[in-house]
């Protein structure tokens, strides 16, 4: 039997403007629909080689654009003028050797970019060869404004959003017949049967979805006269923001049945869809997932330079209209929906029109088509690429994933790691990201526990003042998000995904604080509950109640949470386990007084998978994880140890520290096993 073969796609990225990632994130999303067996990575290359400078200039860039956007204008042109930008791309070196390295280890039959600089970099490193080893598609994410980086390096297919788009690259003098007037990769929750657009009622409310964007600092007085019309409610979105959001909350407290306040989300489709009108800025991202949800807009700020064509879009087709400043959108809300609504419906009928909220399907079928007609690595040996020749690789390819098995089959040893931080608190990785990186690493299962604070004591309220902590009013969306990734990790990887919340109770001293593991939770508790109150609760839903961390770090620095460990009489009989070993610590105490229980990461960043993990003997079923650590039986602690190059499988190769560099700083132990990703 011919052996099938797998297809790879990598998408490159970068975190200059959120629309790059976006357009990354929903075609990967696309492309596991279409073919769920494809090997797909999304990847920042900036990130690995640049690091802190990367951030900072990527602050920098988002300061301009939101502060001085006349001087974002003028290097928006200077990128726009061919020898700048070339010359520009001669002292990316790092960015090559990344990239380079990269397509040597990983081979992809497919490279497709959502962000202009790749391209030239790929010219760069195949520029002595007559083909390359793959196909290349660019992705652009902006409409008719469309920067000269963008073409300037050629693409073996160029995905525009819209035929207005495409005429100005075949103006550019991009070949015409590599361009192909798709769509934008949006969310596949747009193209669900059920995601159908809010209809709107004679007398019934007008629903508002507000997306504040920094810069915009006179949005009060607008968002008081938009309320003025009893009609209207509005849903407000701030960002990572919590001051903002806080202060909007303070303002509104009189209007809590027709304002909500948000703050990140990643919930914008569902947003959009149960909202007559989006305000916002004109970003590629935004304005494509509006028009997918067939959801009018007003746009109340355009940044020079790439986001005029978006709002000319808008303006072109009918989809909604432009505000001059931003204290013109009662006006223009007004005149949607007075007179019956006549404006607006016209606004709808036209999204109607040009809406197609499966683009991100067709464009991955068109994306894999490209893999049939990838060429030959084999003719690309060591030195044969520039740049390559210079740079040493540690590693074979990526860890296969697990053979997806039935979940009652016979009892088996178990990869497991079960406390772990998404970037719903203070972690690193999205959930699908965490996901990812798991499964690709042959795990059999995990839970995600982001932090939940006690809103009583002082710094639970101090910390909602922060970003690195769950929100209330997200509880629902996360437990939402992680029931969806449960079935991808379980369809794509064979891994159990477990809800799970890490529940913060902190005193202003190391012996009043205590940080508790739910794991495998059915549904949310409320955090403002006392212990005892809240393990019941997760007993009730058939959840485990573990100690975090509950004794003295001495390998890594961490807030001490020992509130458990010095009231073990009370709570050691309430308990189904104690942690006793969290990131590179192990709590001998925990050990010597005969405690049940379970080793975690407690994963923030990509590094910090290197660390103590859980090995169970059970059946791949949560039943039989949760019994199996009950009883504490067949409970075994081991070392994650993998080789290999990291950026494939990894967001930020950077963050990711060889194994050897974490090993001189582990505690030795009883018994140290080594488990190979």
């Amino acid at each position: 039997m011919e052996k099938k073969v797998i297809k790879k796609v990598l998408i490159l990225t970068t975190g200059f403007g959120e629309g790059h990632n976006s357009a990354a994130r929903s075609l990967r999303e696309a492309l596991e629909l279409v073919l769920p067996e494809a090997q797909i990575e999304v990847l920042d290359l900036f990130e690995s080689p640049y690091g802190r400078l990367n951030t900072l200039v990527k602050k920098a860039h988002l300061g301009v654009v939101r502060y001085a956007p006349t001087l974002w204008q003028g290097i928006y042109s200077l990128l726009d003028h061919a020898s700048f930008a070339d010359s520009g791309i001669g002292g990316l070196t790092r960015l090559r050797v990344a990239l380079g390295e990269v397509l040597r280890v990983t081979q992809p039959d497919c490279v497709v970019s959502t962000y202009p600089a790749y391209a030239a970099i790929i010219k760069e490193l195949f520029r002595d060869h007559c083909e390359k080893p793959f196909r290349f598609v660019t992705i652009v994410t902006d409409s008719i404004s469309v920067n000269a980086a963008w073409h300037r390096a050629s693409s073996d297919v160029f995905v525009v959003a819209n035929e207005p788009t495409a005429a100005v690259l075949r103006a550019a003098g991009a070949d015409a017949a590599s361009i192909h007037p798709l769509g934008s990769p949006v969310s596949s929750q747009f193209a669900a049967p059920e995601s159908v657009p809010l209809p709107l009622n004679e007398d019934g409310p007008i629903k508002l979805l507000y997306v504040i964007n920094h810069g915009k600092k006179k949005y009060g007085k607008v968002l008081d006269r938009l309320l003025e019309n009893d009609r209207v409610h509005l849903t407000i979105t701030t960002g990572r923001d919590p001051e903002l959001k806080a202060e909007l909350q303070d303002r509104f407290r009189d209007y809590r049945d027709r304002v909500q306040v948000l703050g990140w989300t990643n919930q914008m489709p569902a947003l959009m869809l149960s909202h007559h009108a989006l305000i916002g800025k004109a970003g590629g991202a935004i304005v494509q997932e509006a028009i997918a949800a067939r959801c009018p807009l007003i746009i109340n700020q355009i940044i020079p330079g790439q986001e005029t064509g978006n709002a000319r879009l808008v303006e072109q087709l009918g989809l909604g209209a432009v505000a001059e400043r931003n204290r013109e959108v009662p006006e223009l809300i007004a005149d949607a929906f007075g007179k019956r609504a006549k404006l607006w419906h016209e606004w709808r009928a036209n999204l109607a029109k040009v809406s197609r909220p499966d683009d991100a399907l067709r464009i991955a079928e068109l994306v894999l088509a490209q893999c049939d007609d990838a060429g030959d690595w084999s003719k690309f040996g060591p030195g044969s690429v520039k740049i390559l020749s210079n740079s040493a690789t540690r590693a074979t390819g990526v860890p296969a994933a697990p053979a997806i098995v039935d979940g009652a089959a016979a009892s088996q040893a178990l990869l497991c790691d079960f406390h772990m931080h998404s970037d719903y608190s203070d972690g690193k990785l999205s959930v699908r990201e965490l996901v990812d990186f798991y499964g690709v690493r042959g795990f059999h299962c995990i839970c995600i526990t982001d932090h939940l604070t006690d809103p009583r004591r002082l710094v639970g309220k101090l910390s909602k003042l922060s970003r690195l902590v769950l929100a209330e009013s997200q509880v629902g969306e996360y437990f939402d998000v992680l029931e969806r990734e449960r079935r991808r990790a379980w369809s794509k990887y064979g891994m159990l995904v477990l809800s799970g919340i890490e529940f913060n109770k902190d005193g202003l001293t190391k012996k009043s604080s205590a940080h508790l593991l739910g794991i495998d939770m059915q549904m949310p508790i409320a955090s403002a509950l006392d212990l005892p109150e809240t393990i019941a609760q997760l007993h009730a839903q058939g959840a485990l109640a573990v100690a975090s961390h509950p004794h003295v770090f001495k390998s890594d620095w961490g807030k001490n949470t020992l509130f458990l460990w010095e009231n073990q009489d009370e709570f050691a009989p309430l308990l189904d386990a104690w942690e006793i070993a969290n990131r590179n610590d192990i709590f001998a105490p925990v050990g010597l007084k005969r405690m049940p229980f379970i080793a975690n990461s407690d994963f923030h960043k990509p590094r910090d998978i290197y660390s103590w993990k859980t090995l169970l003997h059970c059946e791949r079923h949560p039943d039989a994880i949760k019994d199996c650590i009950r009883r504490n039986e067949h409970v075994a602690i081991t070392l994650y140890r993998e080789g290999g190059l990291l950026p494939f499988t990894a967001r930020s190769a950077r963050e990711m520290e060889a194994p050897e560099k974490v090993a001189h700083r582990l505690p030795a132990a009883i018994l140290l096993q080594t488990v190979n990703g």
